[in-house]
């Protein structure tokens, strides 16, 4: 059976009062729309429309070509939503979900138990429905004695009686698709609201003797739709659980989940230690048997098995096996770290390669260069990189030593196994090999101190 979807994001979302277009808004690290596009890509949709309206550009570049867009002009009520899609959908064979674009914490595997229960059941419609204590503001499903769903009843169209029932609609549906745009058709907007109610076609189906299941879900959490900043909060709160959850569950151990930040597409290997404070977000890898934090913070970062990183910032960075960064290292875009290697404290590199086994241990800038094996870096050392227009680059061979308080003034290469004596400004080449000072011969001038410290007395005291 064909499986097809329709998000439902047209809704300008006034309430969250905000620039943004509501279903961008991120929910860890993602727009609430690209967890619902995932959940139902997941759920097998061969063929998705998302429905947009105000901010319609913005919702389709960020969904690129994973979806088609229909746009709802005006906003007459979720019947006319989903109906502005049939143009896509309404000759296909087959079961459509339908989900709003605001409920990002619906999961696949819930949208795959309702395709059961639907095609079990030979359902014209499924509903996802939970238990509330207070249902307040959501529709209610009415139920008949058998069970069977007779209708759903908005908030503001309920009779005391209807007011009472617990059991509410959340808004995602699964719908025989053909019979969703018949059924669509016959809607009327007589309600309090003088919309076009896609829960209208409940009834409809159960006045032609279809059947009509409900699939009540055991986790409240998909029923939220986000339309408020204190709901958003709220889902955020929910879904970093459920990822730390799964994350403890797959054999990684976090120390204090409820102080550790990871983002939804982050991947992390088995036997990894996240202490407090650690925060992971966007395409994050980190492989098996990593010590991360306390207070770390990764960026889109690739991260190789038994690393150690502390108290450090890492952005669109890749470290490799066993090596150790920070405390207090900060590593920017385009830097790749080798295997065995060390980045210390208040070390900064930036589009920097350093190769197996190289150390850079403290203090020290290594920025737009190619440093290479077992090289090692001293405190203090700079690559000047920058002239105020180019930025240039400076290249390290294999085995060299560069000395603390050293400036590489790129373009600059410094050969393989040469050294670098501490406190040299480097202007020129270093062939392989050859050892080079770039400083001042010392001088010392006897008894000169006291002579200095006398002359700045005066000048302090005005003499």
């Amino acid at each position: 059976m064909k499986i097809m979807s329709i998000v439902l994001a047209a809704g300008q979302g006034k309430r969250m009062k905000s620039k943004q277009y509501k279903v961008l808004h991120p929910v860890c690290g993602k727009p609430m729309v690209g967890h619902v596009l995932d959940t139902v890509i997941q759920a097998k949709s061969e063929k998705t429309v998302v429905v947009v309206g105000h901010g319609a550009e913005q919702v389709q570049a960020f969904i690129g070509q994973q979806a088609q867009f229909v746009k709802q002009e005006q906003q007459l009520g979720t019947g006319h939503a989903v109906q502005q899609a049939e143009g896509l959908l309404g000759l296909e064979e087959g079961i459509t979900i339908v989900i709003c674009g605001d409920t990002p914490l619906v999961q696949a595997s819930t949208i795959e138990q309702m395709l059961k229960l639907h095609q079990e059941s030979g359902a014209v419609a499924t509903i996802l429905t939970a238990l509330f204590e207070n249902p307040t503001g959501y529709g209610r499903i009415i139920r008949n004695e058998a069970g069977i769903v007779e209708r759903i009843v908005e908030q503001k169209d309920c009779s005391d009686a209807e007011a009472e029932v617990q059991e509410i609609n959340t808004g995602t549906y699964c719908f025989d698709n053909k019979k969703l745009f018949e059924a669509l058709s016959r809607v009327t907007n007589d309600n309090a609201q003088g919309e076009f109610y896609l829960t209208d076609v409940i009834e409809l189906f159960r006045q032609d003797q279809e059947v009509v299941q409900g699939y009540c879900t055991s986790d409240i959490a998909e029923a939220i739709g986000v339309n408020d900043r204190v709901a958003l909060a709220e889902a955020e709160q929910y879904m970093r659980t459920r990822i730390n959850r799964q994350h403890l569950v797959n054999g990684v151990t976090i120390i204090d989940p409820a102080s550790t930040y990871i983002e939804s597409d982050v991947v992390i290997g088995a036997d990894t230690m996240i202490y407090p404070g650690t925060v992971l977000r966007g395409k994050t890898t980190i492989g098996e048997d990593c010590i991360l934090g306390p207070q770390t913070d990764l960026s889109n970062c690739s991260i190789h098995n038994g690393v150690t990183i502390k108290h450090s910032v890492l952005d669109h960075a890749e470290v490799g096996d066993e090596s150790s960064i920070g405390p207090y290292a900060y590593l920017r875009p385009g830097t790749k770290v080798g295997k065995h290697c060390k980045v210390g404290d208040f070390v900064e590199l930036k589009n920097a390669i350093l190769d197996d086994g190289s150390k850079v241990s403290h203090l020290s800038y290594v920025g737009d260069a190619e440093v290479g094996k077992e090289v090692n870096i001293g405190c203090g050392a700079i690559t000047v990189n920058y002239d105020g227009f180019n930025k240039s680059k400076t290249v390290i061979g294999d085995h060299a030593f560069i000395g603390s308080n050293v400036n590489l003034v790129a373009p600059v290469n410094v050969g393989q196994g040469a050294y670098v004596v501490a406190g040299s400004t480097i202007t020129r080449d270093v062939p392989a090999g050859d050892l080079a000072i770039a400083r001042q011969r010392q001088e010392n001038k006897p008894e000169y101190a006291e002579k200095i410290r006398a002359r700045a007395k005066a000048k302090k005291d005005g003499k």
